[in-house]
């Protein structure tokens, strides 16, 4: 392949890497007088016309995305049975490499990579397009640290319903989602799960999963917990670990999506280089409100603090004292005591109160609230105690928002408040739960219909041909028996009818049978008899076929061209006589056969 010129164009120079699907090499793009890389397909694929056929869509596809952390391709073709793609050429090294190399990435760092991947993930999933195959190895590392995502080799549209091909999954097992893993239904969650595998792995130098084989580690995705991030480094925020635990959450509708991860990456950036983590042995202002120990009623203060007196009525304070009672005077004084403590209980009551919601009154910093509504508990809490704000959690029911998130907060976002002031954010526990109904072999309507009457939104709706009637429901996520919030989503696979037995023939009038044969071939059918008649079309252009324009053919079948001889120009054009022709009868209509 060394010094091949592809297309007349694409000088390959040297292999700079490879894959299960493709190798890639440097290469220098004669026209443009530029370094490209060119992804050449595997031979083994060369002939696989379905193959071919949705690598070039899909590199089409992928071309009309255009981000700084996404590696441009250029083109796609074929040169003499070899299928390539030409992309930007990136020097530097892979994150994989990067990974190894460094054993393991500072949090800060591995926030900042993973926000640039959640950038051009959000780029590829607005444009219908899930990737299928996030990983170190396809994530590429410039000189200047920035990282571009690469190898949309085996994206999908999003309107597809499976990733499989030839009955094998395709991805890379140590960082493909569940659903991947299945061979089921993915979404761009799939690409954030991934992710999360990635972003996992940048911050332990370790992967979640692994094991001896393909399956095991398969099985670990589908049914195992990973170890926690922190129990294998404990200096990782808790922030991170709480995004990697959603990011890489198995039910793909409890992960966030690509814009979702985005805003929390980069709300944990700010909080990672805003403020560094305290010390261990800084010295703190002690919480006048913590739980302390107290010490215990001695008699010497009950002697002190005596209970109120009573007259002989019953009336508090004091008492009519009776002829010639000493005692009188002293028990007044008392009672005046207890008055005013009680009353000073009272008012160090309220302020401890009011210190307590509205904040410590002997400072004098004051602060803005941070806007916490949708992030995640944990998120939440961390942002607001670095505004030295304290937090109490409350709990609210709300369908429309993920289960761990913020609901709404008191006081909102952009009070400005003493410090210590006490926020309350209420977190949601998700909507009423319901049981997921049975919608297979439902009509779609019908499903909809059921799904909305129960509380239920409608999600993404695949289609895939299948022997069921046309919107025949196929399959349901969530599954049938699981437990769902209601105003949750559900995604739907619908059929769209059996697979077309034959092909549709194109009107092949005014082309010339070179171009029909060509045709005819790419379909998998025949060329059958050509006949010629004298037409006023030029001569060798196709004046009639059987069978006719829009007739469906089976695979195999031949097709039968009239083709013009030109315009007839005498009388004597059919004489049977005529010396040219010997004693050979002639017509004006001749069927021949194809060389």
């Amino acid at each position: 392949m060394i010094d091949r010129i592809l297309a007349r164009r694409y000088k390959i120079l040297e292999n700079v890497g490879g894959g299960g699907m493709a190798d890639v090499y440097k290469a220098h793009d004669q026209l443009l007088d530029r370094t490209v890389a060119v992804k050449v397909l595997h031979a083994q694929f060369a002939n696989d016309k379905e193959f071919i056929e949705k690598f070039h869509r899909e590199a089409k596809g992928a071309a009309k995305l255009t981000h700084p952390n996404i590696v441009n391709i250029y083109d796609v073709g074929e040169d003499e049975g070899s299928h390539f793609i030409v992309m930007e050429y990136v020097g530097g090294k892979t994150l994989k490499e990067y990974i190894q190399q460094q054993g393991f990435l500072d949090p800060a760092e591995a926030v900042r990579i993973a926000k640039e991947i959640a950038g051009a993930l959000e780029a590829a999933h607005k444009n219908n397009l899930v990737h299928c195959d996030i990983k170190p190895h396809n994530i590429l590392v410039m000189d200047d640290g920035h990282i571009k995502v690469t190898d949309f080799g085996i994206a999908r549209a999003v309107s597809s319903s499976t990733m499989t091909y030839g009955g094998d999954v395709m991805g890379s097992v140590h960082y493909f989602s569940p659903e991947q893993a299945k061979g089921s239904s993915i979404t761009t969650k799939s690409d954030v799960y991934s992710l999360g595998v990635v972003l996992y792995e940048m911050l332990t130098g370790t992967l979640p999963f692994n094991g001896e084989t393909s399956v095991s580690i398969a099985l670990k995705h589908l049914q195992e917990v990973p170890v926690s991030i922190r129990q294998i480094k404990p200096s990782v925020p808790p922030v991170l670990e709480a995004i990697v635990e959603k990011a890489m959450n198995k039910e793909p509708m409890m992960r966030p999506d690509s814009t979702e991860l985005y805003m929390d990456l980069e709300q944990a950036q700010a909080m990672l280089g805003g403020k560094t983590p305290m010390a261990a042995n800084t010295v703190q202002t002690p919480d006048p409100f913590a739980t302390q120990v107290i010490p215990r009623v001695t008699p010497d203060m009950l002697q002190n603090n005596p209970p109120p007196t009573y007259n002989r009525q019953g009336a508090e304070y004091g008492y009519e004292p009776l002829a010639g009672d000493d005692q009188s005077s002293k028990g007044i004084i008392k009672s005046r005591k207890f008055m005013i403590g009680l009353v000073l209980i009272l008012i160090v009551g309220f302020f401890a109160g009011t210190f307590m919601s509205y904040g410590n009154f002997w400072s004098s910093v004051e602060v803005e609230v941070p806007n916490v509504v949708g992030r995640s508990e944990e998120i939440a809490r961390q942002m607001l105690e670095d505004k030295n704000l304290r937090v109490k959690i409350a709990d609210k029911y709300d369908a429309d928002v993920p289960v761990g998130e913020v609901v709404s907060q008191y006081p909102e976002a952009g009070a400005v408040v003493k410090e210590q002031r006490q926020v309350i954010i209420y977190i949601s526990r998700g909507g009423e739960e319901l049981t997921m109904p049975d919608l297979k072999s439902m009509s779609r309507s019908n499903a909809e219909a059921k799904l909305k009457k129960m509380g239920l939104k409608i999600g993404a709706v695949y289609e895939e041909e299948s022997k069921e009637p046309a919107g025949t429901v196929l399959s349901q996520d969530p599954r049938s028996g699981s437990k769902i919030a209601k105003g949750k989503s559900v995604d739907l696979t619908v059929s769209k009818g059996p697979k077309k037995a034959g092909v549709a023939l194109p009107d092949y009038s005014g082309m010339s049978v070179d171009s029909v044969q060509a045709n005819l071939e790419a379909n998998k059918l025949k060329l059958g008899s050509i006949t010629q008649k004298p037409s006023s079309q030029p001569s060798g252009t196709v004046i009639g076929q059987s069978p006719g324009a829009g007739a469906e053919v089976k695979e195999g079948e031949a097709v039968n061209l009239t083709v013009s001889s030109g315009a007839a120009t005498t009388t004597t054009t059919t004489s049977p006589t005529a010396p040219s022709q010997g004693n050979k009868k002639t017509s004006p209509e001749q069927v021949l056969k194809p060389e």
